[in-house]
């Protein structure tokens, strides 16, 4: 007998064991999921517990989504990329003992995060949990502002993570070509092309994603090697003492202290970001466990790899002057270059950043469309029909990438005007998804102090966990606060960190926007959920 795609076959012992028949694909067309991307019965009981519906395939595992993480936050690629801020406030002490600094601090963050994905595993992420876990008066607008949050965060991320990538291949021109004139707009263009790659990836080749984070993971890996390697063989080695133990303060702050906070944007950015596994919930298999597992064991291994980057680079990097000064306006193009005094072999280790960036844009943009297609189900977002549209046969929310690209393609033209607003977007994406941890974080907090019941999650923080949330919390707000400092004082128009204006914009809009219709139309999450807290 068959019902719905499900064919049940009896065999000699009389048991019924589930086949996938034939009709799941012209079921799958209607819109619904095939048997076999359904997941487990744990799945199927999170998800009535919620109160959704699954419409997305189950194709993510542990180690496709392990490398899901590693690859999008890329955490030693960032830090070869954005060298600057880091070595003009900071130095290179400030580097490694902020890196250090940086990334216990996340570990417990993600921590945090980790036990409420084992709660309430679903793409809505920390939106969801804000609803659910926030003081009763104050559930339906704070989750409405943090969905605003982590919608943005995510979307300028793309661009953030496209235009290092992008840059990067113009850098390569330049150290190439003598005689190519730097254009801004030769940038966005780059941007523009990687973006789009990516969208094309997300959509027609949905199904091999999975397949494809596991390979990148292994580039992600062994790319590292490959890097240092020749850094440890040829390049000269600058003083232990000197590396450990010497700060700068190349910004003109009032202390060295000063200096490496600001400077920290450098390891923030390297270590932010790992509540994308979150956003693919509804899309890993046995997700309420494989999920927080992942989770941490990719800011673990991220950490490692980026400590044995970071280390490198400051042992090898030679006249910090040197680099900062490179026409290619990458300090590690210079460091390769001057390394192997070869432009092939400087060629060939830079191709290896640009190939794990490029698979970076295409990790975000599943993150960035998932995000804002769980928000827009919720009527959270102006046109949420058309967002929330999930495509039938091809189980993506298409309209979502697709205006990923859109939104991508558009922040990215800021670039040919200025490059100080197209580095706000940046801090934006910082800020915003920073803001969205402080929420979700405090609510459970209060929640623990208050006593009162959570859910059942098959990974717990167990006695540690007020303890652990207390400390994320005291980790976030200086960092908050720092991410929206400038580089360099004294501050000018050509030096100001701009994002604190778009922060309190889209604060500001979203607001305003839940006043006059949100509040109206925004369903939020915890009018779905059924638990039973017994």
């Amino acid at each position: 007998m068959a019902s719905h795609g499900i064919a049940l076959e009896v065999v000699k012992d009389g048991s019924q064991v589930q086949t996938t028949a034939v009709d799941d694909v012209e079921y799958a067309h209607k819109g619904h999921v095939a048997a076999k991307y359904l997941g487990t019965v744990t799945d199927k009981n999170d998800m009535s517990v919620l109160g959704r519906e699954q419409v997305l395939r189950r194709n993510f595992r542990f180690v496709s989504i392990l490398g899901f993480g590693c690859t999008l936050i890329a955490t030693w690629e960032v830090i070869l990329t954005l060298l600057t801020p880091g070595l003009t406030d900071g130095g290179t002490a400030g580097l490694i003992w902020g890196f250090v600094v940086v990334a216990i601090g996340f570990f417990l963050v993600f921590a945090s995060l980790a036990e409420m994905a084992s709660m309430a595993p679903t793409s809505g992420g920390q939106y969801h949990w804000v609803s659910e876990f926030a003081p009763r008066r104050y559930q339906k607008f704070l989750s409405y502002i943090t969905g605003w949050l982590c919608a943005t965060g995510w979307q300028c991320a793309i661009v953030a993570i496209a235009f290092l990538a992008g840059t990067i291949i113009q850098g390569l021109i330049v150290l190439n070509d003598p005689t190519y004139v730097f254009q801004r707009w030769h940038g966005t263009m780059l941007v523009i092309a990687i973006t789009v790659f990516s969208i094309l990836f997300n959509t027609f080749l949905a199904k091999k994603l999975p397949l494809v984070e596991a390979l990148i993971l292994i580039l992600h890996i062994v790319g590292l090697f490959i890097i240092i390697i020749p850094l440890w063989v040829l390049a000269p080695r600058n003083n232990a003492r000197a590396v450990f133990t010497e700060f700068n303060n190349g910004g003109g702050w009032v202390s060295d202290g000063a200096a490496t906070m600001v400077g920290l944007s450098t390891t923030i950015t390297a270590m932010i970001g790992y509540d994308c596994s979150v956003h693919m919930s509804e899309e890993i298999k046995d997700a309420s466990d494989t999920l927080p597992k992942a989770i941490m064991t990719s800011v673990t291994v991220n950490a490692v790899l980026g400590f044995i980057m970071l280390v490198t680079l400051c042992f090898t990097l030679g006249d910090v002057t040197n680099i900062l000064a490179s026409p290619t306006g990458y300090p590690f193009i210079q460091i390769f270059f001057n390394t192997t005094n070869s432009y092939a072999a400087t060629n060939a280790l830079t191709s290896i950043l640009i190939l794990t960036l490029t698979a970076s844009t295409i990790t975000e943009v599943a993150t960035a469309s998932r995000q804002l297609w769980s928000f827009a189900r919720d009527n959270g977002v102006p046109f949420s029909d058309f967002f929330s549209y999930v495509t039938p046969g091809w189980n993506i929310p298409l309209n979502a990438v697709m205006v990923s690209l859109a939104v991508t393609v558009l922040l990215s033209l800021i670039n040919i005007g200025s490059t100080v607003a197209l580095q706000a977007i940046i801090s934006l994406a910082l800020t915003s998804l920073m803001s969205s941890y402080i929420i979700s974080i405090g609510c459970i907090v209060i929640k623990r102090l208050r006593g009162e019941p959570l859910p059942r999650r098959r990974w717990s923080l167990g006695k540690f966990g007020l303890p652990i949330n207390i400390a994320s919390l005291i980790f976030l707000m200086p960092l908050f606060v720092f991410s929206f400092f400038p580089l360099v004082t004294p501050v000018d128009t050509s030096t100001m960190n701009w994002s604190i204006v778009m922060y309190v914009a889209i604060i500001g809009f979203a607001t305003g926007y839940y006043i006059l219709y949100g509040r109206h139309k925004f369903i939020p999450p915890v009018a779905l959920v059924k638990r039973d807290m017994n």
